[in-house]
């Protein structure tokens, strides 16, 4: 007797080649599992060539134009980013972020008004990221050169983050800076990026000595 699995099994439907590399392509960005690679996929098949066109574009143009400050390592299309090249900001705080769009979840709380240094990633020795892979070189160079009195270390309060930030303490507090940590308002394990305005506000006051 015919197994009732097979008596009832779909056929296996392929995608067309454009449209199956279109899904892998996606599905290689962060957050996008096959499901929401077949949606924009076919989200895209459903507009026009120029819309299409228009989304190449930018992408390409993304690539081209942007680059990190020159000096906090913040994505910019200018040599120095908006933050650096702003005469109203105090150069006597500096808040010290793992990701460049770690500083967006900064800003949207308001009331800060230093400048800021991009690590680019964290310490995870297990994904063999060390010291020598971040930004922490130039970070030396700024606080050396004079003028930071405070240096907060508004890591996210994961296992790589946290380790961060201990590194971070040990070399800085011997050049005569303040080193402070955000406060855990934020969700242990969570990252910075998803905390919400009031939350981060919350830990940025409520910064404590490391």
């Amino acid at each position: 007797m015919q197994d009732a699995r097979e008596r009832y099994r779909l056929p296996r439907v392929e995608f067309p080649a454009p449209l199956a590399r279109v899904i892998d392509e996606l599905r290689k960005l962060p957050g996008i599992g096959p499901k929401s690679g077949q949606r924009i996929a076919f989200h895209l098949l459903r507009g026009s060539k120029e819309d299409a066109d228009r989304l190449a574009a930018a992408i390409g143009g993304l690539i081209e134009a942007i680059h990190t400050c020159a000096r906090c390592h913040a994505f910019t299309d200018q040599e120095l980013c908006d933050v650096c090249s702003d005469a109203g900001r105090s150069d006597q705080i500096l808040c010290v972020v793992e990701e460049p769009h770690n500083i967006m979840a900064v800003e949207r709380a308001g009331g800060f008004k230093g400048r800021y240094h991009v690590l680019h990633g964290s310490i995870a020795p297990l994904a063999g990221i060390g010291p020598d892979q971040l930004r922490i070189a130039s970070l030396l160079e700024r606080v050396r050169a004079g003028g930071v009195e405070e240096a907060i270390l508004a890591m996210s309060p994961t296992v790589e983050g946290e380790a961060t930030a201990i590194y971070l303490s040990k070399i800085l507090k011997p050049l005569g800076v303040r080193v402070t940590r955000i406060a855990t308002g934020i969700p242990v394990g969570s990252e910075l990026e998803w905390a919400d305005e009031v939350t981060m506000a919350k830990a940025m006051e409520g910064r404590r000595e490391y």
